[in-house]
């Protein structure tokens, strides 16, 4: 059937990683002809990809837990939040959403006035409380141990009384054609409002990210203000975020 052929061959292609076309066709013995029209169904789960003279399975990330996701490339994420704090004036009404890049927004505005954080992240609150000129606002929900964070319905029902100027985003992976991916379906529906409710979306990405496919996407890449990461994407990810009138900003080293 065809069918199966169909899902033999997607995952013949997640076994390979890489494979041409040719060699699709003499494993499952089907035409050039055939092999189009099943390609045209396989393409459109979005974690395949055209390549010349063949596909490829695009790179995948599941969910990883806070702890671990903080010790890796700590410099890099420093560095991030710090050029994302320089987006943050006083008396902003901000978003921080739950990630090891996000979180160390907070020592970079602990010296500017009223700032008002929402956040569904218990690590986030924690660093917040010794500063009283940030205000903290916690969605509720329940507690998801793994990334630390609050989730379900009645957080986005939060969500919905509250104007928020700015939020600062985090992912798992972006790309064009999927756009801003997570690995947790739960944690996907408030980022979901959170950028329905913001003025302007900042994603915190580190260059690692980049054209990396998870779960879930949460909002298309046109729909981030700024991008902020630690070093120029790909050229065609530059030109396709300034042909949407916005920006990139690559993170300074820390003094």
């Amino acid at each position: 059937m065809r069918s199966q052929r169909i899902e033999e061959i997607k995952q013949y292609i997640y076994d390979k990683k890489t494979v041409t076309l040719d060699e699709i066709c003499e494993n499952f013995h089907v035409s050039k002809s055939t092999l189009r029209r099943d390609l045209n169904t396989i393409l459109q789960s979005n974690d395949i990809k055209k390549i010349y003279g063949g596909v490829t399975a695009l790179p995948k990330k599941g969910l990883v837990s806070f702890d671990q996701r903080n010790i890796s490339n700590l410099e890099i994420k420093r560095r991030i939040a710090a050029s994302a704090a320089g987006l943050i004036q006083e008396n902003d009404i901000i978003f921080i959403d739950s990630g090891t890049t996000t979180l160390p927004i907070i020592d970079f505005i602990k010296d500017k006035r009223n700032i008002t954080v929402l956040t569904n992240n218990v690590e986030i609150i924690l660093h917040a409380i010794p500063y009283e000129n940030i205000n903290i606002i916690s969605l509720s929900g329940a507690l998801n141990r793994k990334t630390l964070s609050f989730t379900g319905s009645s957080a986005i029902q939060v969500l919905q009384n509250y104007n928020i100027s700015k939020a600062f985003m985090a992912s798992t992976g972006f790309s064009i054609s999927n756009g801003i991916t997570n690995s947790s379906p739960l944690e996907s529906d408030i980022k979901r409002a959170v950028v329905q409710r913001s003025q302007k979306v900042f994603l915190l990405a580190d260059s690692s990210k980049c054209d990396v496919v998870s779960l879930i996407t949460y909002c298309d890449l046109d729909q981030i203000s700024t991008l902020v990461t630690d070093q120029q994407p790909s050229k065609e990810i530059c030109n396709f975020i300034h042909n949407c009138g916005n920006e990139i900003l690559v993170a300074n080293k820390l003094p």
